[in-house]
């Protein structure tokens, strides 16, 4: 379960447990990820949401973590700022969880496909930016955002086609590489990007996710609008 934690700008947590400080859940694609994957441990954690673009985000941000940016991990006195990172501490502080596939080689492809989604795909990310409250009929991308929907659709169906017997994730049971490709599902949903039958199924799983849904709905109703993620 997850709290959403009411501590006021500028004063850390006074919680021993998890505290997990997101962005905009409408627009931050990387707080997205790790918390959908502390979501899916199971484990008990709070949420401190900064929203972005305002005089005092990065000073907010920054009693956080130097780095200034979100999602920033903490647990007790360890910090953790870097969403692939978070994963994988969740994954280790929390291996009954299973964030990771069991067999050594699945596990390797799998964290390979979340680098490659963590280092690429930026013309997806600059022509098609995550925003949960888009519908968009007719959204004209660049043939490289192009080229990065079509190596993601190829890579979801490879994956799926090798481990769909162990369940409705890219492999099998949800895993990080899950986490770190949800905010394409959402953007792919929001700008009305054709896929086929089986990466449709795909979305659908991760869309059915009751986190999932906990998030889509809190951004729906968020006050804050970024006009340059407007599109």
């Amino acid at each position: 379960m997850n709290r959403q934690q009411p501590t006021p700008a500028g004063s850390r947590a006074a919680s021993a447990g998890l505290v997990l400080v997101i962005g905009n859940r409408n627009y931050s694609s990387w707080s997205l990820r790790p918390w959908l994957a502390a979501a899916m441990t199971g484990a008990s954690f709070d949420t401190i949401r900064i929203p972005l673009h305002q005089p005092d985000s990065q000073a907010r941000i920054r009693h956080y973590s130097a780095a200034g940016k979100v999602p920033v991990l903490v647990d007790g006195s360890h910090v953790v700022w870097d969403s692939l990172a978070i994963c994988e501490y969740l994954a280790e502080r929390f291996p009954e969880a299973g964030l990771w596939p069991s067999d050594a080689a699945a596990r390797a492809v799998a964290r390979s496909a979340a680098c490659e989604m963590h280092a690429g795909f930026a013309a997806l990310r600059r022509d098609l930016p995550m925003n949960i409250r888009l519908d968009r009929v007719g959204h004209r991308w660049s043939p490289e955002a192009d080229a990065d929907i079509a190596r993601i659709l190829a890579l979801w169906s490879g994956l799926r086609a090798r481990h769909d017997s162990g369940g409705a994730f890219l492999f099998g049971r949800f895993s990080i590489a899950d986490a770190m490709y949800a905010p394409v599902v959402l953007r792919l949903r929001s700008y009305r990007v054709p896929v086929p039958g089986d990466v449709a199924a795909y979305m659908q799983s991760v869309l059915g996710l009751p986190p999932m849904q906990d998030w889509m709905t809190a951004a729906l109703a968020e006050p804050e609008r970024i006009d340059a993620l407007e599109r």
